[in-house]
C-alpha cells in the first residue's frame, strides 16, 4: 500500500516527535524516568534525607542525625566500669566492675578476689554512678591486696569520687553503718535504694562503699563466715552526691 506522504518525510517527522518529547520531559529525561506529575525529583543523598527528617520532626542536619539516635538509646551506667578514689583511705583509681547480682555473692566475690571493687545491680538493688538511688561498691579489706584496708578510718565530711565515661561524681560521706550477713533485714537495709530504709523512694544519688569487718569480728570472738569466706559483719560508708563535673 502506498504511503500517504513521501518516504523521505518519515525521518523528519520522527525526529520532530522525539525532540518534542525530550523538551516536554526536561533535561533529566535522558538520564532516567521522569518523576510523577506534580512531584519534584531529587537525588537520594544523605543531606536530602536529613532535610526530610527536619521537615517532619523539627530542625535537624545530617551532622546531628547520629547524635539524635544516640540520645534515644542512652548508655546504662549500671553496666559501665568506673574508677573509685578515696583520698582519706589512700585509694586512687580503684577499678569498679559492675555485674548483675547482690553484694558479696559468688560472682561479686570473684571480682573482689582479683583485687577489684564490685558493683552489683539488678532486681535486688544497685544503680550506676551519679544515678538516683544507691550505688553499691564492695571490695576486700584484707585479701587480694586489701584495696579497702583503711575504709573504716573514713569519716563524715570526707569525699570520694567515681569517674566514668569522662565524668567525675563527687560524693560526701554522711554516715557509717554495719551490715550483718546473718540478718536479712540488715542486708535489705544495705541494698535499699535509700540506704538503711527499705521501701523508701530515693530522691538523690547515694553511694554505699562496703568492706569486711573481719578484724573487729575476730576481736569479739566471732569467727562465723559464709560460703564465700565473708565474715558476719561488713562496714559500710554512706555518701551523698554533691558535685558532677568533667573528669580532670
Amino acid at each position: 500500500m502506498p504511503l500517504p506522504f513521501p518516504s523521505r518525510a518519515v525521518p523528519v517527522v520522527l525526529a520532530g516527535a522525539v525532540t518534542a518529547l525530550l523538551a516536554a520531559c526536561g533535561p533529566s529525561a535522558a538520564a532516567g524516568p521522569a518523576a510523577p506529575p506534580g512531584t519534584a525529583a531529587a537525588p537520594a543523598t544523605p543531606s536530602s534525607t536529613a532535610t526530610a527528617t527536619a521537615t517532619a520532626g523539627g530542625p535537624a542536619s545530617a551532622a546531628h542525625a547520629p547524635a539524635a539516635t544516640h540520645a534515644q538509646d542512652p548508655v546504662d551506667l549500671r553496666t559501665r566500669e568506673s574508677a573509685l578514689s578515696i583520698p582519706s583511705a589512700g585509694v586512687s583509681g580503684l577499678r569498679v566492675v559492675p555485674y548483675e547480682g547482690t553484694t558479696d555473692d559468688v560472682p561479686g566475690t570473684r571480682i573482689q578476689d582479683r583485687g577489684h571493687a564490685a558493683s552489683p545491680y539488678g532486681k535486688q538493688g544497685g544503680v550506676g554512678p551519679g544515678q538516683v538511688g544507691n550505688f553499691l561498691v564492695t571490695a576486700h579489706r584484707l585479701s587480694a591486696g586489701g584495696p579497702l584496708r583503711d575504709l573504716p578510718a573514713v569519716g563524715e565530711g570526707d569525699t570520694v569520687t567515681v569517674t566514668v565515661d569522662g565524668v567525675e561524681y563527687t560524693y560526701e560521706i554522711t554516715a557509717t553503718r554495719k551490715t550483718s550477713f546473718r540478718s536479712q533485714r540488715s542486708l535489705d537495709e544495705q541494698r535499699a535504694a535509700v540506704p538503711g530504709s527499705p521501701g523508701a523512694t530515693p530522691t538523690q544519688a547515694m553511694i554505699t562503699i562496703s568492706t569486711c569487718a573481719t578484724p573487729e569480728d575476730h576481736a569479739e570472738g566471732n569467727f562465723w563466715s559464709d560460703a564465700q569466706g565473708n565474715p558476719e559483719h561488713r562496714i559500710d560508708k554512706i555518701g551523698i552526691l554533691r558535685k558532677t563535673a568533667a573528669a580532670p
